[in-house]
């Protein structure tokens, strides 16, 4: 009797741990979806209202061909293609942000922190004062220049191994000299082409087109289904590489495949949009708090769409007959969640 009752009981840990699992995948997607459903009302906000709005039926009757005189081209070639780089970037921006915070293990860790996003800008204020560049040009050079960066980054900072404080030291080195070099080409140029570099660097969705969301889209249809594959060694490097060698991660070639693929995501969305600033850096640990500090590309994807279609229909209906830089507003968020980054690792031993 008594072997009976202990072959009934030895099971229950087990069924207990499938049960909690499965709990915790219900909570996840639930959560999921919350924010997806969030990024669905974000995106018909930047389409239907604003400073031109646009009732339900009619935006349909567009999009199943009708012309409505004024409202088609303003839906079709101002309002949605906006939305829809918006919504891209805040994508890739955010999956980009996360995947170097999690390999890093450090939220300071984001593209625009550690000098990738200014390779990016200098390399087009380079085309553009130097050379008179413009459109594609620009959104080629800033992608070549992100690349470039982070290659050289890489290759300085894995001397001994990638450490995540070394590759961060040394971006906010690189980043603190093509600063140095954006400032002083914008102050040796005319005033017509300075004030066009400013406005690239503002990070903007106002000059949106079907190209660029064409292009960038073809590179997200890319680039998504590597991180997602490449991502499933994320949870192993957060415990550092001992560990992940331990459970049969390649941490070399994990590192260096996840660090190529969220440096695309980020050069590819800087070339559409110019250098949003703090979506990366922003995206990443918000995805984790709503996640019980669990870290998940998924939720920092649709997080970076949430801080940028909200943050640009704020910048363009914020001041009547001005259409702010988007990154001037996710700038404005990234200072204060620094500062309270700090603040609240310095209460938990964990400050400098």
């Amino acid at each position: 009797m008594s072997a009976t009752l202990d072959h009934a009981v030895a099971p229950r840990p087990a069924v207990g741990l499938a049960a909690g699992r499965a709990r915790r995948r219900r909570s996840t997607g639930t959560r999921l979806a919350m924010v997806a459903s969030v990024v669905v009302v974000l995106f018909a906000v930047n389409v239907l209202l604003g400073s031109y709005t646009v009732t339900i039926p009619d935006f349909f009757r567009i999009l199943g061909g009708a012309d409505i005189p004024g409202a088609s081209f303003i839906v079709l070639e101002n309002k949605l293609p906006r939305a829809v780089i918006g919504l891209l970037i805040g994508v890739a921006f955010g999956i980009a942000g996360t995947v170097f915070q999690t390999m890093l293990r450090n939220p300071l860790a984001s593209p625009d922190i550690i000098g990738i996003s200014y390779g990016a800008s200098a390399a087009a204020v380079t085309a553009i004062v130097l050379f008179g560049a413009a459109g594609a040009a620009v959104s080629v050079s800033a992608l070549l220049g992100a690349l470039l960066v982070a290659a050289a980054i890489y290759l300085v900072s894995r001397r001994g191994g990638v450490a995540g404080y070394r590759l961060i030291l040394v971006g906010i080195g690189f980043a603190a000299v093509l600063h140095a070099l954006v400032s002083f080409l914008i102050t040796r140029t005319d005033l017509r082409t300075a004030s066009e570099a400013v406005l690239w660097l503002g990070g903007s969705l106002n000059s949106s087109t079907w190209d660029r969301a064409t292009v960038l889209a073809a590179a997200l249809v890319v680039l998504l289904p590597a991180a997602a594959v490449l991502s499933r060694s994320l949870k192993g490097l957060e415990l550092g590489d001992d560990a992940a060698a331990g459970l049969g991660v390649r941490v070399e070639a994990s590192r260096l495949g996840l660090m190529a693929v969220a440096v695309a995501l980020a050069a590819v969305a800087t070339a559409a949009a110019g250098p949003v600033a703090s979506v990366a850096f922003l995206s990443g640990p918000i995805a984790r708090r709503l996640l019980a500090n669990r870290p998940s590309p998924a939720m920092a994807a649709l997080v970076g769409a949430v801080i940028v279609l909200g943050a640009d229909f704020i910048a363009a209906n914020l001041i009547p007959g001005t259409s702010l830089p988007v990154g001037v507003l996710t700038g404005a968020l990234g200072a204060p969640f620094l500062l309270w980054l700090l603040a609240t690792a310095n209460r938990s031993g964990q400050g400098g």
